[in-house]
């Protein structure tokens, strides 16, 4: 059944920032049945100028303007987490339907007040977890579900990196790790998509603890975060996320263990993990990713809308990851 009175989706995109040049937006105008009608942001500088380079027709710089835009059939709202609940509002005050960039909100709450105001007016929430529709993690998921791997053990995921130096000068602008407009560091902005992904694996998480930590002082935000969690379906796991590290401890590694064997791999490199069987030799597989990483997800949204597919990201879900960080990082010593 499709969910908007229309033909197509006609996107507005609520702060058109790094993210919406490559990543989400363009594919936009690519997917079937959809295109970018109007861009917002406050400075009309910048905003009239993604306008005329991605040929958008209208840009404003009110948000308030763009969602009432009767050309406009959907919102994507691309800012940092601190607009998102009010933004979000909104445009369901509008009856406009919602895709929201990752992590959701600041914290879980903002999460379910979201939900709840967009079940209130009958409107769609999806939020950016893409990954869920990337080739390589499909295929892992597949590997779990038809039982290659066995009987899934645990998971340990281990993000380390190192301090960009540039960011001490840069600290004061730089909202990824302002609290107030995050919700916390780079731990929420990267771990969060690691949550959902293992929400996708395994199902909810029900039970999560932790400890973290502000070691180097750069900034306000946990610079450092441990902990474990316990899946519904009885599986449990660990992470590991370090931001302060030196060069040569850089890692990003998710394993999954199995009664039969394993499979490891990067949330943020290319496309490929490896599969280690009991009395095989390792199997290393690859798929090309998109361009415009986002269009996988955004297609599915589109299809969805319009009734002819069913989105997996959906607010309901991407509460989750916000709920296991939030537990995550309750304790800070």
């Amino acid at each position: 059944m499709s969910k908007i009175q229309d033909t197509e989706v006609r996107w507005g995109i609520l702060g058109v920032g790094n993210v919406c040049e490559v990543k989400s937006a363009p594919a936009m105008n690519l997917i079937p049945n959809s295109k970018i009608v109007a861009v917002m942001r406050r400075s009309e500088e910048k905003v009239k100028d993604y306008a005329k380079r991605h040929g958008v027709p209208q840009w404003y710089t009110s948000a308030t303007d763009l969602i009432n835009d009767p050309e406009v059939n959907a919102i994507y709202i691309a800012t940092p987490p601190n607009a998102h609940l009010e933004l979000a509002s909104l445009a369901a005050a509008a009856g406009k339907p919602v895709y929201v960039e990752k992590p959701m909100a600041r914290t879980h709450q903002e999460c379910l007040d979201m939900i709840a105001i967009c079940e209130k007016a009958n409107v769609p929430l999806f939020v950016a977890y893409y990954r869920r529709e990337l080739p390589h993690f499909r295929k892992i998921k597949e590997l779990i579900t038809d039982g290659t791997l066995g009987e899934i053990r645990t998971i340990h995921i281990n993000l380390k990196q190192k301090l960009d130096a540039s960011l001490i000068t840069k600290v004061e602008t730089n909202w990824r790790v302002d609290p107030e407009l995050a919700g916390g560091g780079y731990f929420f902005d990267l771990a969060s998509h690691q949550l959902d992904l293992m929400d996708f694996f395994f199902g909810k998480i029900t039970h999560a603890s932790g400890f973290c930590s502000n070691q180097a002082g750069t900034y306000d935000a946990e610079d450092i975060v441990t902990g474990s969690f316990v899946f519904e379906s009885g599986v449990l796991g660990t992470g590991n996320w370090c931001f302060t590290t030196s060069e040569n401890a850089e890692i990003d590694q998710t394993i999954i263990y199995g009664s039969k064997g394993s499979v490891s791999f990067e949330t943020f490199g290319k496309g490929e993990f490896e599969l280690e069987l009991d009395g095989k030799a390792t199997e290393k597989f690859s798929f090309e990713l998109p361009k415009h990483i986002q269009e996988p997800l955004i297609e599915t949204i589109v299809g969805d809308l319009l009734g002819t597919d069913t989105c997996k990201s959906t607010g309901i879900s991407g509460a989750r990851a916000n709920w296991v960080m939030d537990q995550l990082v309750k304790e800070r010593v």
